[in-house]
């Protein structure tokens, strides 16, 4: 699978807004685009064309991809099955998205990053209802429990994850024992419960050309 090597932060400037990709660096003056709000490359501050709907599209489903980490047939995939279930599918295809093992980790507060909780993740250093668990895609469900295993707990990296998580405030419908590194899924997410800064219809439309 393909996988982006490049500045994290130029995708930040692509999109011409944080993506919070970096944690807590999106909020200090030391983030790229606080210093260069413009597109990256030879031509980034240059005159540019009126986008086009179909740019406009595209541009949003970069976004949301971007934001989770993905890559493209990854969202695809998620587009997919968001159209084969009932209900509203750009809805459905965040609630997917929100769903995912990396993004339940960063939302409890267990990672500065989405890219950390998918690292973290990988490394082993979490369980899911008492069982190791390390695949970042796993989508979890309603009474899932997620905890920091008990040989990674005392590590210095969880100890500061720990300090960190205690000002953080997740979402309606995670919980989350910060003392205990534990956290728990209390249902789905609705669509009006998740923060995430896209316009999911025109990903909808731009798929369904």
């Amino acid at each position: 699978m393909g996988r982006y090597t490049d500045s994290i932060c130029r995708q930040c400037r692509r999109e011409g807004e944080k993506l919070f990709l970096k944690g807590d660096r999106c909020y200090s003056e030391k983030c790229a685009i606080e210093k260069r709000a413009y597109v990256p490359g030879q031509h980034g501050q240059g005159r540019r064309s009126k986008p086009t709907e179909y740019g406009i599209q595209l541009r949003e489903k970069q976004k949301t991809k971007r934001i989770y980490g993905l890559m493209e047939k990854q969202f695809r995939n998620y587009f997919r099955k968001a159209d084969r279930q009932q209900g509203i599918t750009g809805a459905n295809l965040l609630i997917l998205l929100e769903r995912r093992f990396d993004n339940v980790v960063y939302r409890l507060g267990f990672a500065a990053s989405r890219k950390e909780a998918r690292q973290l993740v990988n490394h082993g250093h979490f369980t899911i209802n008492g069982k190791r668990a390390d695949i970042p895609s796993m989508l979890l469900r309603e009474d899932d429990v997620v905890q920091v295993k008990e040989g990674s707990r005392n590590s210095a990296k969880f100890q500061e994850i720990k300090e960190q998580a205690a000002y953080k405030t997740p979402p309606e419908w995670l919980s989350v024992d910060v003392d205990n590194l534990i956290g728990k899924v209390l249902a789905k997410p609705t669509r009006e419960q998740i923060d995430t800064a896209v316009n999911e219809q025109l990903i909808v439309e731009l798929y369904s050309r």
